[in-house]
C-alpha cells in the first residue's frame, strides 16, 4: 500500500517560519521548495534552510519531499545532493516530460548515495508531459518514483486553456494523469487551488479530484490541509462497508469464494482486497 498523501503542502524554503511551523500541521505530506516560490537571489539560502529543518526533525510521520530546481539548470544537482544528506523521503521534479528525465533524477541519487528507499515525485505540468505521461510512469518499474503530481497552472498557460471552476477542458488531461499512475501503482495528486479564500472552490474541486480517481492534492496554504484530508480520506460509511467485506469473506463458508451475495449486493474478491487496503491505511 503507498502511503496516505492526502494533503502534499506547499512550503516556501525561503521561509523559515513557514518551515518550522509546518512541524504543527496536520498534512500527509510536506512539499519543501526551491523552485516557484523561491526568488532567483535565495536559491542557495532556500537549500540550506531547508537541510538544516529536515536535519533538525520533529516532522513526526509527515513525509518530506524535497521540489528541486528543473532539469537542466545550475542548481539542481546541488538541491539532489542536499536533499540526499538531509535525508529527505525524496525529491519532486517539476517540468518532467519524459523518461529520461526520471532516469537523469535516479542517477543523480545514486551518484549521491541516496538509499533505496528514497523515492522521486514527477511533476506533470506541460503539454509535452501529458503526452508522455505512461512512458514517465512505467519509470516506476525501476524503483524509486512513487507518485505523479499535475500542475494546472503550468499546463493552462502553456495550453491557452481556460479551465474555469468545473475545469473541464482539462477533464481528459486529468484522467490521462490518474490512469498512468494507477497502470504503475504509483499516487496521483491533483494541482493546486489558487484562491485560499474559497472553501467552497477547494471543497468542490477537491470531491472532482476524487471522483476522477486522485489520492490527494497539493496545497499552497496550511487551511487547506484539513478539508483535504476529510474529502480525500475514508467515510465512516467506507469504512463500514470495508469490515462488511472483510469480516463477510472470513466466514468459513466463504474462505475460498471468488464473489458472494453481501446484502443483496455481488461482492468480488477482489473487493475484499480493496477492502483491506483501505482499513490498512487507515490502520
Amino acid at each position: 500500500m503507498p502511503r496516505p498523501r492526502r494533503s502534499a503542502l506547499f512550503m516556501p524554503g525561503s521561509n523559515a517560519r513557514a518551515l518550522d511551523k509546518a512541524r504543527g500541521i496536520a498534512c500527509d505530506t510536506i512539499l519543501f521548495d526551491l523552485e516557484d516560490s523561491v526568488a532567483a537571489g535565495q536559491k542557495a539560502l532556500a537549500r540550506d534552510q531547508v537541510a538544516a529543518a529536515i536535519r533538525a526533525g520533529g516532522y513526526g510521520s509527515r513525509e518530506l519531499v524535497v521540489r528541486v530546481n528543473p532539469l537542466g539548470g545550475a542548481l539542481v544537482a546541488d538541491d539532489i545532493r542536499m536533499a540526499v544528506a538531509a535525508g529527505a523521503d525524496a525529491v519532486l521534479l517539476p517540468k518532467t516530460e519524459s523518461a529520461a528525465d526520471v532516469m537523469a533524477v535516479e542517477q543523480a541519487l545514486a551518484e549521491a548515495g541516496a538509499p533505496a528507499a528514497m523515492g522521486i515525485f514527477a511533476m506533470v505540468e506541460t503539454p509535452r508531459a501529458i503526452l508522455a505521461v505512461a512512458a514517465i510512469a512505467a519509470r516506476a518499474e525501476a524503483g524509486r518514483l512513487r507518485a505523479l503530481a499535475v500542475g494546472p497552472n503550468d499546463l493552462a498557460k502553456m495550453t491557452g486553456v481556460r479551465a474555469g471552476g468545473d475545469r473541464a477542458p482539462m477533464l481528459a488531461w486529468l484522467s490521462q494523469v490518474v490512469l498512468a499512475a494507477k497502470a504503475y501503482g504509483l499516487s496521483a495528486l491533483d494541482g493546486v487551488y489558487n484562491n485560499f479564500n474559497d472553501e467552497a472552490g477547494f471543497a468542490a474541486e477537491c470531491r472532482q479530484g476524487r471522483a476522477l480517481g486522485f489520492d490527494g492534492k497539493t496545497l499552497i496554504h496550511p487551511r487547506q490541509v484539513e478539508p483535504a484530508n476529510a474529502l480525500f480520506g475514508a467515510s465512516e460509511e467506507e469504512l463500514e462497508w470495508a469490515r462488511q467485506v472483510v469480516a463477510a469473506f472470513d466466514q468459513p463458508g466463504n474462505a475460498t469464494a471468488n464473489v458472494i451475495n453481501l446484502d443483496g449486493r455481488m461482492v468480488e474478491r477482489l473487493h475484499l482486497e480493496q477492502a483491506r487496503a483501505l482499513l490498512a491505511s487507515v490502520a
